[in-house]
């Protein structure tokens, strides 16, 4: 038997006798729905997976992994698919260990990684990206969170919103402008913040189905220490690149946390929802699903083979804007086609008709993959200009100190 079996044979009998089996039904996204008594289990159950050797498969050992192989990530990933592994608060946990923990490995000082991964794998810190303004829009380089140095510290100030999870999270990540003297993609940098800091308020932002993932924050007079600066101050850019590179798909395409797209029945789900309203011999309905079945399988692929080749080195993180838009493009047609095969049934459903509900939600939710992370307009611009090598677009205030692109704008529409 090879090592890799082994490890399998090894991490099928640990998942048997320590987790339980997934249950659809209570599956947790928002943060909002776990009591603190549950997010108290979860994080402890966390601890139990880590402490067995199943998170951080693949980091190296001084910063709490395994120092094993993206092999034995991805042979755990298949294993694991049909267990309730814990995630505290929702998707506050994706975030912390999908997108800030690789960002906090590919910029954080050493003594900082060691410090702060293993908390992140062990459950005792959940973190959240503070990154979004109400002001900035798509335009992430406009922010206006301002952090200024008093002594050796900095006192932050402003307000982030969208922040996924943001509500049960123990830190927060937040990209602040520290000169304004500089171009708007310049003078900016990352902090750790404390979100349990009585200067900081965490408000749930209620959404169209009913959930609250995301959250706006406050912060006012936030002090923290020059040990909370990630990378160099000023040059906070470099990292946000990185990080949004990461949430686009690099980050799970290179651990391995990406199956390959084996499965090859026609969609599922919508299979089911045309059986049950007796439409699957209706033509229209069959190329519905067989539209929605090319879309997956096409997708899947996609982010099989670019993952290989940025595991493989021969093509850049920034090419995941190619994954972010897929997604950004078939999730609203397939949440669409859903809904028109589901018929009254994605409309109104009794309490226990899941496949209803999903529908609905699915719909409702349809549309974040072309906004979150960048919206489908910025990914084509990302792959024109840095893939593709067009052109950019005209920037009249990207060599601008971002103090006087704040004072033309405020005299636009003015009369001269």
């Amino acid at each position: 038997m090879s090592d890799l079996d082994a490890y399998r044979t090894q991490a099928r009998a640990w998942l048997a006798a320590n987790l339980t089996p997934k249950d659809p039904s209570k599956v947790l996204r928002a943060a909002h729905g776990a009591s603190p008594e549950q997010l108290a289990a979860d994080r402890a159950l966390q601890k139990v997976v880590y402490e067995a050797g199943y998170l951080g498969i693949a980091l190296p050992a001084e910063y709490g992994g395994q120092g094993l192989t993206k092999q034995h990530q991805r042979i755990w990933n298949e294993e694991s698919a049909r267990y309730a592994v814990p995630a505290p608060g929702g998707i506050a946990s994706h975030v912390t260990l999908g997108i800030v923990m690789p960002t906090i490995l590919a910029h954080a000082s050493e003594q900082q990684k060691r410090a702060w991964v293993p908390k992140m794998l062990s459950g005792d810190e959940l973190w959240v990206q503070l990154l979004s303004e109400p002001g900035a829009g798509s335009d992430l380089a406009g922010l206006l969170t301002r952090a200024t140095l008093d002594g050796e510290s900095w006192v932050l100030n402003g307000t982030k919103v969208w922040s996924s999870g943001a509500m049960s999270a123990d830190f927060g990540v937040c990209l602040a402008r520290t000169d304004w003297d500089a171009p708007k993609h310049k003078g900016l940098t990352w902090f750790k913040v404390p979100l349990a800091d009585d200067r900081v308020t965490v408000r749930p932002i209620r959404e169209i189905n009913g959930s609250a993932e995301f959250c706006e924050e406050f912060l006012d007079d936030v002090v923290v220490g020059p040990e909370m600066v990630i990378g160099e101050v000023n040059e906070g850019w470099a990292i946000t690149n990185t990080m949004l590179a990461v949430e686009r798909g690099a980050g799970a395409a290179q651990s391995g946390a990406t199956p390959a797209p084996s499965d090859r029945r026609l969609a599922p789900d919508l299979v089911a929802l045309a059986e049950r309203r007796g439409t699957s011999g209706d033509p229209a309905v069959r190329q519905l699903i067989a539209r929605a079945h090319i879309n997956d399988f096409m997708q899947a692929q996609l982010t099989r083979r670019l993952g290989e080749a940025m595991v493989a080195g021969s093509v850049q993180p920034v090419v995941a804007s190619f994954i972010k838009l897929g997604l950004g493009i078939v999730q609203p047609q397939r949440a669409a086609a859903a809904m028109e095969i589901a018929g009254r049934g994605g409309v109104a459903w009794a309490l226990d008709d899941d496949p209803g509900s999903t529908a609905s939600v699915n719909f409702l939710n349809g549309r974040i993959m072309s906004i979150a992370g960048g919206s489908n307009q910025i990914q084509r611009n990302i792959v024109s200009e840095r893939i593709l090598g067009l052109p950019r677009e005209p920037s009249p205030d990207g060599d601008k100190p971002f103090r006087d692109v704040l004072r033309d704008a405020r005299s636009w529409g003015k009369k001269t």
